[in-house]
């Protein structure tokens, strides 16, 4: 321990290095803590029954097999774990009559091997629907870390309610200032950049990557875009039009997240209220800080799409 060669039953370490107490057995309880883990599935539907949001109807089948155990009919031989109590008992019962040993004054059934019935099952085959979410994140000056919280927060929680519903659920990101990017998770949480900012670039790139790898026909398709709605003026009738004619008819549902910040003009999300009011497939919410991000996944995925 770099303290000379010590002598046999020195003790290491000084008594100024222990815990609190006399270093001797006390007499108090501790205190316990419960761990517990939660599997995402259940943590998922958790949410589901708190936030009261609908279950998703898939739309499209992807061609992927899944292959499901369905117990479908009853066998002589099996395992005991798989055993038809209440067919056992039948059959056995049955037999005592049949042979006279049947007392119902004194009724008592004692099933044999001969008797036991066990759950049989067949193996079935089904398309698999998936799905992907693609998340747009506005990396521009006027985003700060705080709003790239809050964009985490809440992607997380999408992201379990989503993986719920679909067994294949792919992600992608996409980050933007005034260009756009594909980045992968880490980078998308954690990118700190700058500059001015065009939307227009995210949408852009998210329809090439639509186009490219996930057919609306076959997949289930949900973009997500947050921004502080700080976006270059002119740019904004070109978001309107990528909207309408690829996004929102290529998507389960297109939603945007605004989040406040000390810079963001806002516009953009007055913009997209306005030009698609009666768009039940585009779905807009303001977060102004993490208390709402509750609300904003419950505006989001409380249609079930």
């Amino acid at each position: 321990m770099g303290q000379g060669g010590g002598d046999s039953g020195t003790p290491i370490g000084s008594s100024d290095e222990a815990g609190p107490g006399d270093g001797t057995a006390g007499d108090q309880p501790g205190e316990h803590i419960l761990e517990v883990e939660i599997p995402l599935e259940e943590l998922a539907e958790i949410m589901g029954e708190e936030l009261e949001l609908p279950r998703i109807q898939p739309r499209g089948k992807k061609n992927i097999i899944e292959e499901k155990d369905r117990y479908t009919g009853i066998r002589r031989v099996g395992p005991e774990s798989l055993r038809h109590f209440k067919r056992t008992y039948k059959q056995a019962l049955k037999r005592q009559i049949i042979s006279g040993n049947y007392n119902s004054e004194r009724p008592r059934i004692i099933p044999i091997r001969e008797d036991k019935r066990y759950l049989s099952w067949k193996t079935t085959r089904s398309p698999e629907s998936n799905a992907v979410i693609i998340y747009m994140m506005d990396v521009s000056g006027s985003m700060g870390d705080e709003q790239k919280e809050i964009v985490r927060i809440e992607s997380f929680w999408i992201d379990t309610w989503l993986r719920f519903h679909y067994k294949g659920l792919e992600s992608r990101y996409i980050v933007h200032d005034a260009t756009a990017r594909e980045v992968d998770r880490d980078t998308f949480y954690h990118t700190r950049e700058s500059g001015g900012t065009l939307i227009s670039s995210a949408y852009e790139l998210c329809v090439k990557i639509i186009e490219s790898d996930y057919s609306p026909l076959e997949w289930n398709i949900y973009p997500f875009h947050f921004s502080d709605g700080d976006n270059y003026v002119t740019d904004n009738d070109h978001c309107m039009q990528l909207l309408e004619k690829w996004l929102i008819p290529y998507s389960n549902i297109f939603c945007y997240g605004q989040v406040a910040g000390f810079y963001g003009s806002g516009k953009f999300l007055q913009d997209l209220d306005e030009h698609f009011h009666n768009e039940e497939d585009l779905i807009t919410s303001h977060i102004n800080d993490k208390d709402e991000i509750y609300n904003s996944i419950k505006e989001f995925l409380g249609k079930g799409k």
